[in-house]
């Protein structure tokens, strides 16, 4: 994975600039965003230092008392903040968290100098088009195919930010790549241990028609042309779509 941290936005620039600035610095920050958002990369960015997750209090005053610098992720979980920052006077260790949310003034400035929000991807467009280069020559890695830093289209999904584009990237090349045997297979796999409902046919049918009807959409923008290249009779087609409406 490449260890550059993009920034092409105005927010993620103010970040990096941020970032920048806390390696010099012997100082705690806190980095919070939506999950996905880039906060753990960015904090690796800032230090060099092993990461721990909040969730196990005695384990994270373990890693606090073997470093002299710690990365803490989902600093808003921890239970018994008094504890942690008796251990971190102690041994004098810096760190950065990263949140998910805010965690209020007193917590936030018990602990940190320094605060930085990453927006979600949503926010910070300018990124999307160097995170999905980067997702690329990742996937190209994977799956040892040059072509992938070639591939036209990607459905883009942003929902998650990182974790959802990482995923636009790499099932828009298994799409792009895959065979009517292996969306059978995938299909035969998928249906194996959902058989045996009495109705399996008729349960299962939307699996085959809701894909063919939003395809038909996308190609022919008319229930007319749809179809007339179906071979459907157009009510028979109107009363298929009237009956997955929710599903197209």
């Amino acid at each position: 994975m490449n260890d550059r941290y993009i920034a092409n936005s105005r927010a993620s620039k103010e970040a990096l600039k941020s970032a920048n600035l806390l390696k010099t610095i012997n100082i705690n920050a806190l980095i919070t965003g939506e999950s996905g958002v880039g906060k753990k990369k960015l904090a690796r960015y800032i230090i060099d230092a092993p990461i721990v997750d909040s969730a196990d209090l005695d384990e994270l005053i373990t890693q606090v008392s073997k470093n002299s610098r710690l990365i803490i992720k989902n600093f808003d979980k921890i239970k018994n903040y008094d504890k942690l920052k008796d251990a971190l006077d102690r041994y004098k260790t810096r760190i950065i968290a990263t949140s998910k949310k805010d965690l209020g003034e007193s917590v936030e400035d018990k602990f940190f100098s320094l605060k930085i929000y990453l927006p979600p991807l949503r926010e910070r467009k300018e990124d999307v088009k160097s995170l999905i280069e980067v997702f690329l020559k990742e996937a190209g890695e994977v799956f040892d195919d040059e072509s992938l830093e070639r591939l036209d289209s990607i459905d883009v999904d942003l929902s998650k930010n990182c974790y959802s584009l990482r995923k636009s990237v790499y099932k828009s090349y298994l799409f792009s790549k895959i065979s009517e045997d292996e969306i059978m297979d995938l299909m035969e796999s998928f249906l194996l241990d959902r058989l045996g409902s009495g109705n399996d046919y008729r349960e299962f049918l939307h699996l085959f028609e809701v894909p063919l009807i939003r395809a038909g959409f996308k190609r022919f923008n008319s229930q007319l042309l749809m179809s007339k290249e179906f071979g459907l009779n157009r009510n028979t087609l109107r009363k298929k779509i009237n009956e997955y409406k929710d599903k197209i």
